[in-house]
């Protein structure tokens, strides 16, 4: 029974990965075959790097992804201490409440969030679509799944610590500041990698709601689909996944030390 539970994990490994290497693997070839390998280049990292329309998006992906991270982990995070706070139904509605966008289909709250910017931009002659409405919708849709993440952390900390230091002469601020934010510190970074992951990967709700003048990567990817496929896609995606990949082993090695003190 063991091996065969070793066989199923890794052939499940396999079909999650293999696709993966195939585009890293196809990102240094020297034609421009998606089929045949013919030889090891590095141009089309160099086309890449020479693209100025993917490099633009990927900037404003990176603002976009970075800035609202940033936003949606801090109200995420005080939201996740109101709610925590609560109890009996009041705390089950919140919850129940939050949970509503992790759940509904992304092409709902992509047009739902565009008819609102709609309606609010028509009072503004001037004014459309762009990067301040996909801001505030990339905001919007991560904050529940940073309050799922600071959640558990909150549940799972000891409050006497809090209280101990209020009756050692702790203000209140001070207090939440030495006290609590260590303790939920590894829930508020995994609400803030996951919100950065969400935003720089979103394509739906990026896609009605940027506007005509305001791309990110994945719509740009997009609408390089629709021509003759290059291997820049290869090399890009490879980047991203090396990126992504460097991130996750930062956190994991810092995770490590952490472990090993609260060992000895």
């Amino acid at each position: 029974m063991k091996t065969l539970l070793k066989i199923y994990n890794v052939l499940i490994y396999i079909f999650l990965y293999a696709p993966i290497a195939v585009i890293i693997l196809f990102s240094f070839n020297s034609g421009s075959s998606r089929a045949a390998f013919e030889g090891f280049s590095l141009q089309w990292y160099a086309e890449l790097l020479e693209d100025e329309v993917i490099l633009k998006s990927l900037y404003y992906s990176v603002i976009i992804a970075v800035v609202s991270a940033l936003v949606a982990t801090l109200i995420g995070t005080l939201a996740a201490l109101g709610i925590n706070a609560l109890k009996g139904w009041k705390k089950s509605v919140f919850l129940s409440v939050n949970n509503i966008p992790v759940v509904n289909p992304d092409i709902v709250t992509a047009i739902s969030m565009m008819i609102l910017f709609v309606f609010a931009l028509s009072f503004f002659h001037s004014a459309e679509m762009g990067f301040g409405t996909l801001l505030i919708a990339h905001i919007t849709f991560n904050i529940p799944y940073v309050v799922l993440s600071v959640l558990p952390k909150l549940r799972g900390m000891d409050h006497n610590i809090y209280n101990a230091a209020l009756d050692l002469g702790c203000k209140p601020v001070s207090a939440f500041v030495k006290v609590v934010i260590p303790q939920i510190m590894p829930g508020i970074i995994s609400g803030l990698i996951m919100a950065f992951t969400l935003s720089l990967d979103d394509f739906v709700i990026s896609y009605f709601n940027s506007g005509s003048t305001f791309q990110t990567l994945p719509i740009t990817i997009y609408s390089m689909t629709k021509k003759p496929y290059s291997l820049k896609l290869n090399a890009l995606s490879t980047l991203l996944f090396a990126v992504v990949m460097l991130l996750m082993l930062a956190i994991n090695l810092k995770k490590s030390p952490d472990r090993t003190k609260k060992k000895a």
